[in-house]
């Protein structure tokens, strides 16, 4: 692991594109070794921001560090320290697995034999070494992401930046690509992961930043981010829909009602001693539940929320 903590700083980062204000003062800390996740609808400004921190764009104000360098006086040194997969492929489609490697490896300066040697780890490392001389159109989704991802990491990067790496591809491919992020997280790489999967964020990331109108409007673990909208809830489906309205008097806080699915939900604090009330309190009343069950928010609704409140 790096001799530095956070490996990415971003302070009050602005930039402009004609009328349009892509990113409005953003600030994100990210720590080493681990998966920081931004959630953001289009138009956020994620792959903005991520252009800037990889160097491929100037920013028009703020700081940027990239481990442990800045990345306006010292590109060229924060290019050798980290990755990029981006949203499109960077492979050549008629070539084979490993002739992609070797071919990024060179470019990397690796030499012929530390090439060769490079790409026959990643190939491994990857579950694609019995397709390295298959050509990559043959290759299926994730597969292709795999081989993507593996090219991003050919000089060891410290830090890997994905913008949004698993567009497109279905569930299988998807689970894939989380599990070789997962590896390289283990192995100490420190992962920048935009996305608007978000059961995608769900699963990797150590810590959750959303994005909207170019700022970070919150932040932290998932599980923080879903308390903010109430924590865990009490879900009851009744039967009988006209029995609704006394239900919903039996059940602790804030009711809402859901005519079309027959449905209350409520927030809670102690989900166990919630459900076991909420049944004790339906049975005494005579009240037919079709299902009762506690569950935590999810983080499509914790980006609903969040986004709505900034829109209001």
């Amino acid at each position: 692991m790096p001799d530095y903590d956070p490996a990415i700083v971003v302070e009050g980062l602005r930039k402009r594109y004609g009328d349009e204000q892509a990113l409005d003062g953003l600030d994100l800390t990210v720590g080493a070794g681990t998966v920081q996740g931004v959630l953001g609808p289009n138009g956020a400004g994620k792959t903005t921001a991520v252009r800037i921190m990889s160097t491929l764009l100037r920013p028009d104000e703020g700081r940027v560090e990239v481990a442990g360098v800045d990345v306006r006086t010292r590109a060229h040194e924060v290019r050798s320290r980290i990755g990029l997969l981006g949203q499109n492929a960077a492979v050549d489609e008629e070539l084979g697995g490993r002739q992609n490697l070797e071919m990024f490896g060179r470019l990397h300066h690796l030499g012929a034999r530390g090439a060769g040697a490079r790409a026959d780890e990643l190939l491994a490392r990857f579950g694609l070494a019995d397709t390295g001389n298959k050509a990559v159109r043959q290759y299926s989704g994730g597969m292709r992401r795999r081989l993507d991802l593996a090219a991003s990491i050919i000089s060891r990067p410290q830090v890997l930046f994905l913008d949004e790496p698993t567009t497109g591809l279905d569930p299988r491919g998807r689970t894939e690509v989380w599990n070789a992020v997962r590896s390289l997280v283990d192995g100490g790489t420190t992962v920048l992961l935009t996305t608007q999967y978000l059961e995608e964020a769900d699963r990797l990331a150590d810590r959750i930043a959303v994005v909207d109108h170019g700022k970070v409007i919150a932040e932290g673990t998932a599980d923080e981010l879903k308390t903010r909208t109430g924590g865990d809830r009490v879900d009851v489906v009744l039967h009988d829909p006209t029995e609704l309205a006394h239900a919903a008097a039996l059940l602790p806080g804030d009711v809402v009602v859901d005519e079309d699915r027959r449905m209350l939900s409520t927030s809670v604090t102690d989900r166990m001693a919630a459900l076991t009330g909420t049944v004790r309190a339906l049975e005494a009343a005579g009240i037919e539940a079709q299902d009762i069950a506690v569950r935590r928010p999810t983080l499509d609704e914790v980006f609903m929320h969040l986004t709505k409140e900034v829109a209001a």
